[in-house]
């Protein structure tokens, strides 16, 4: 072991069957058993330092582990005396925020399952039905927004009739503040007695990228285990205490239960950016990065790339960002290789070395990491291996890549009153079946990890039986046409060839020659450069794109074309706008861009 990064290796066993077991040979210490531990934990020993902090005018409202500590047990008084409890989950429908991190740890002191959702759902008021079936499947005892005020309109929904409201500011009739929640002073301390390793600390909603959203109970032990399993594989995190900047919304699994936890666990800060990777908010987060840098950054390929182009402006700024950084960490894709040269080439320019640059594998069902990235590499795109105590099962195909299964105390062991999609999800082996594929780096060499490549759920056939690797092909798609577009959908289940749904991007849908020709948009300056590219990529039947149509109307969150997290669900826009697919294997259609042909 160095200073910051510990080797512990990976046992490979060959089956019989065919199928590849993955094991880490390093063993796990001491596990918490609830997340409220650490909490008490650094409220004792370190109770003046910052945990939770969230902007404030022109600084930030700084909260410590022992007011955090304090506020979050009053809050749990306060649950307790409105009847709140294991069997009453609290609906959390506003972004984060101080006081809903305070919500949270006073729901778990008391076993109350917390439900954070996209703030998204309440803001927008055509995508507000997700919040009724959201309640539909949890049945919350109490909702909490963030500013009553602003969200009574989603408050007064009839779904939420008889159930408990709470606000972080903004009161009117019928609501409560946790403020004066927190007043209440009741002893929790029987109810605290009944929280265990196995009690349900929140329910996470899958993203609803392949169907419905399903509920994912994750109890304290998926948590703690995977906090413990984290902190093995980076040593660097229990050396000092870590400080993050970090924009990634709760209600997902990664900013909720990854990095919350990982500063709670560590006697960490948190730092709430209210800026997110989008042309209009990553000022804020810039904003937020010139106030405070942290000891690690967390982001999505997007998210860097944007910081990158600032932080080769900006010297001042980017002598900061780096001067204390253990870690890099990019999730969501694969990070462009110019932009992971760049942060590299900036590193080493400020400090003479490079920070940690990684990533991981895990799903909302894992708690969430399973695989991780723990020792430097040189390249984007690897996840690692397992971390102890979590297994891996690898289905090989001809070309080996493995369909993946995952077993161990960080993973679920069902959806929410949802026992037939329950069974379904696991083998007879009690193997939860992810639906994603890997492949090794180096098949001869298991501790140098796997690579991600795709969702087997999105591969289809041609008529002809041909096989489309539609998640990877999409990828390859996008890095041909570059920020021309938006995002792009494959095509060609049961037909002859393979197609290609464009979302338009900003710049496309304001060209001066672009015609809405019944949904689908013709636009005759780009369809040339469009032509080009994708007839460049050539290749086999599997990945020869033989025609495109840019899609004149936007992904609809409301209608589930797109999730909160920015996941498309594939089979929902293909079954929505089913008319426009017919219409884009037709040869004739003005709107249909046939590659490899001159435009009618």
């Amino acid at each position: 072991m160095t200073d910051k990064y510990r080797a512990h290796g990976v046992i490979r066993e060959d089956r019989p069957d065919g199928s590849i077991l993955l094991r880490s040979k390093g063993e796990l210490g001491p596990i918490s058993d609830r997340v409220t531990d650490w909490l008490d934990h650094w409220a004792e020993k370190t109770p003046e330092a910052v945990f939770l902090a969230e902007r404030s005018g022109p600084g930030w409202r700084e909260v410590t582990f022992s007011q955090a500590r304090d506020l979050a047990r009053g809050i749990a008084a306060g649950l307790l005396d409105l009847g709140l409890g294991p069997d009453a989950p609290i609906l959390i429908i506003s972004g984060n925020s101080v006081n809903h991190g305070l919500l949270a740890l006073g729901a778990q002191y008391i076993g109350a399952p917390i439900v954070p959702v996209a703030e998204q759902y309440a803001l927008i008021p055509a995508a507000r039905g997700q919040i009724d079936f959201v309640a539909g499947v949890v049945h919350p005892g109490a909702v909490y927004a963030e500013d009553g005020e602003a969200l009574a309109e989603v408050l007064a929904r009839d779904v939420f009739e008889g159930v408990h409201k709470l606000v972080g500011q903004g009161a009117a009739p019928g609501t409560r503040t946790l403020a004066d929640l927190a007043k209440t002073g009741g002893d929790i301390t029987s109810a605290a007695a009944k929280v265990g390793p196995d009690t349900v600390a929140k329910i996470l909603m899958t993203s609803g990228s392949t169907s419905s959203p399903k509920g994912v109970p994750t109890t304290h032990r998926m948590m703690c285990v995977n906090q413990a399993q984290i902190a093995y594989s980076m040593p660097f995190l229990t050396a000092r205490p870590p400080v993050i900047v970090d924009w990634l919304p709760w209600n997902h699994v990664f900013g909720g239960s990854h990095n919350f936890n990982m500063m709670l666990a560590n006697g960490g800060a948190l730092y709430i950016d209210g800026g997110k990777p989008t042309p209009a908010l990553v000022g804020k987060t810039l904003e937020n990065l010139r106030l405070k840098t942290g000891t690690m950054t967390f982001n999505v390929p997007l998210g860097f790339a944007m910081i990158r182009d600032e932080l080769k402006r900006d010297a001042e700024l980017r002598g900061r960002y780096f001067a204390e950084l253990d870690m890099l960490f990019y999730a969501g894709a694969s990070l462009a290789q110019d932009v992971w040269t760049d942060l590299e080439n900036m590193a080493r320019e400020v400090r003479g070395d490079m920070p940690l640059f990684t990533s991981s594998w895990g799903l909302t069902e894992t708690a969430p990491s399973h695989l991780l990235q723990h020792q430097p590499t040189d390249r984007s795109g690897v996840i690692g291996v397992p971390m102890p105590g979590s297994e891996v099962k690898l289905i090989p195909d001809a070309d080996m890549r493995c369909e993946v299964r995952v077993r161990g105390p960080n993973v679920f062991t069902g959806y929410l009153d949802s026992p037939e999609q329950t069974a379904e999800a696991f083998d007879e082996e009690g193997f939860f079946k992810t639906g994603d594929a890997m492949f090794f780096v180096d098949p001869a060499n298991p501790d140098l990890g796997m690579k991600f490549d795709g969702r087997i759920s999105e591969e289809f056939k041609l008529v002809s039986g041909t096989w489309v690797r539609a998640a990877t092909l999409r990828l390859d798609m996008l890095a041909s046409l570059g920020e021309v577009v938006s995002d792009v959908i494959v095509t060609g289940a049961d037909r002859a060839d393979i197609g290609l749904f464009i979302i338009a991007s900003a710049a496309m849908a304001s060209a001066e020659d672009a015609t809405d020709m019944d949904g689908g948009l013709r636009i005759p300056s780009m369809e040339g450069d469009i032509r080009r590219k994708l007839a460049a990529i050539g290749g086999s039947t599997s990945t020869r794109i033989a025609r495109a149509m840019i899609l004149s109307e936007p992904l609809s969150m409301a209608d589930g074309e797109v999730t909160a997290k920015g996941s498309i669900n594939f089979k929902k826009v293909l079954k929505r706008r089913a008319d426009l697919l017919d219409r884009l294997y037709d040869d004739n259609d003005p709107a249909t861009i046939l590659i490899g042909k001159p435009a009618s």
